[in-house]
């Protein structure tokens, strides 16, 4: 099965997107590049910025395809993965991590020809990669619950942060971790400094929550969940829930337009769900049509770019 990696270029207010003649555009299709024959789903995405790099987990495929975005090709497939789930970039040290969910091996590849570096055991799952560039640190959720502290300089784990299960989607603010862990119907908060769970939002009607963002100027947590397909916002001082919406089916990932305020939900249904921000309310702006399954994506604000893994449709 042949997988697209659909690059979506924000476009300005005047233009009109197909199937929405009535209303602004919100995102146009700016270019598709082949990812080649790669069967099964693709996980996440990470970024060289340095290098306009993309780095793309073909989970279902064993490998991770990197982009060059200046030639908009495949440049490299790096395969002898067991389900790549998580990848990250660390600018510091010049290194990928591709994190595992078969065997639970964290792989680290040297970032300017991918030769391999060593490889960090977590045990089970390797799953979501987040990367603190200012505090020097790499979060890997793992397991039947626990978020891996690596340094990288060392190239070791450091320390574990326990959770009540495997921990989904998780952001990072100011020696603070936000975990989605939904086989615990919860939002995890963590001190980093401490590593260990400080505060628990518990979640009633609504359950698998598994995308997560963090709009730093509101303060607020984003979260969307499957059942029922709703996003919440969440108070990030207190959990306190500012705000509750309809959105689209299958959701896997969403991001904060910080310059335009508003929010993105890529879903399996396949749709973009565009949500602004008015004031202190939220209203859906528009969705955007994709493909079935397409639920990856990535927003890279330096690029104003939006990238969605995307079946081809042909």
């Amino acid at each position: 099965m042949r997988l697209l990696g659909l690059v979506i270029a924000f476009a300005g207010i005047m233009l009109a997107s197909a199937g929405w003649a009535d209303e602004p555009a919100l995102l146009v299709l700016e270019t598709k590049i082949p990812l080649g024959e790669v069967s099964g789903r693709i996980d996440h995405f990470a970024l060289d910025p340095g290098r306009q790099r993309l780095f793309v987990a073909e989970l279902g495929n064993n490998s991770v395809g990197v982009i060059d975005l200046n030639t908009q090709k495949v440049i490299r497939t790096i395969g002898g993965f067991k389900e790549p789930q998580g990848v990250g970039y660390v600018p510091s040290t010049d290194t990928l991590y591709v994190a595992n969910a078969g065997d639970g091996l964290v792989h680290l590849f040297q970032g300017a020809d991918f030769s391999p570096i060593g490889r960090i055991a977590l045990g089970d799952d390797a799953d979501n990669i987040r990367v603190d560039a200012q505090a020097n640190r790499v979060f890997i959720g793992y397991g039947n619950g626990a978020i891996a502290v690596i340094d990288p300089s060392s190239r070791a784990k450091i320390a574990d942060i326990p959770l009540k299960a495997h921990p989904e989607a998780f952001v990072l603010d100011r020696g603070r971790i936000f975990v989605n862990v939904p086989d615990a119907g919860q939002i995890a908060v963590i001190d980093v400094a401490s590593a260990r769970q400080v505060a628990t939002w518990p979640l009633r009607d609504a359950r698998s929550n598994f995308p997560m963002a963090f709009d730093g100027a509101a303060n607020q947590v984003i979260v969307v969940f499957r059942k029922p397909a709703k996003l919440i916002v969440f108070g990030a001082q207190d959990g306190r829930i500012a705000a509750t919406l309809d959105t689209c089916g299958d959701a896997d990932d969403v991001f904060v337009d910080a310059r335009r305020h508003r929010l993105y939900v890529s879903c399996g249904e396949g749709l973009i769900d565009v949500f602004e921000q008015r004031g202190a309310e939220y209203a859906r702006a528009g969705r955007v049509q994709t493909v079935t399954g397409a639920r990856t994506s990535l927003l890279v604000s330096e690029l104003d770019r939006l990238f969605v893994a995307a079946r081809d449709a042909a």
